[in-house]
């Protein structure tokens, strides 16, 4: 199943949220030609400019660890009360902080984001809190249930600059107003005749 974060107008106007016209994320363009910029990187920033919209699946696990919640980039909160999984602006706001904040304290671990140095990350910003050692117990739940049958953990291959780019288009939907529509379809089957 793919999910897609389509930026929308806030709030919507009849029945149906209206895109945000492209143009208004035309500026991530320019990362493409950036030096150095990885694939990953240049791929988001591209289709974000073109279209206003992240394809959000590669994404869900992590930014569900970083933020502390299921669902995030899916809306589940927002389907369940008002039946459309759509994020405020004042959610991407929350998103983008979480992102932005993790992204600071990953740059002493390099620029390649992987599931160990998310786990170092995050012990680090946990460790230092009130709760440190509840909030330590919650994340080693949260990472064993990651791992796979056999105990590996998933093969997370991020970069600071790509998770960058996406908390940026959820910082741009949050500072203008847009809301993310949680787009999931499921893959499609081919039918026998």
């Amino acid at each position: 199943m793919g999910l897609d974060n389509v930026a929308v107008h806030w709030p919507r106007t009849g029945r149906f949220y209206d895109p945000v016209a492209p143009a208004e994320f035309v500026d991530f363009g320019e990362i493409v030609d950036l030096p150095r910029i990885s694939a990953p990187t240049a791929a988001l920033a591209e289709l974000i400019a073109k279209t206003g919209t992240v394809r959000a699946t590669a994404y869900t696990e992590l930014v569900d660890l970083l933020l502390g919640l299921d669902g995030v980039l899916y809306a589940t909160d927002a389907a369940a009360e008002d039946e459309d999984p759509v994020i405020d602006p004042d959610g991407c706001a929350w998103i983008a902080d979480g992102i932005e904040r993790f992204v600071a304290g990953h740059r002493e671990h390099g620029e390649a984001v992987t599931f160990e140095s998310v786990s170092a990350v995050l012990r680090s910003l946990l460790g230092d809190g009130r709760l440190a050692e509840q909030q330590l117990r919650w994340l080693d739940g949260r990472l064993d249930a990651l791992r796979d049958e056999r105990g590996e953990p998933p093969q997370w291959d991020f970069t600071c600059a790509e998770l960058g780019v996406l908390a940026a288009f959820y910082r741009r939907c949050a500072d203008r107003g847009f809301a993310v529509y949680a787009e999931s379809e499921a893959p499609r089957r081919a039918t026998h005749s």
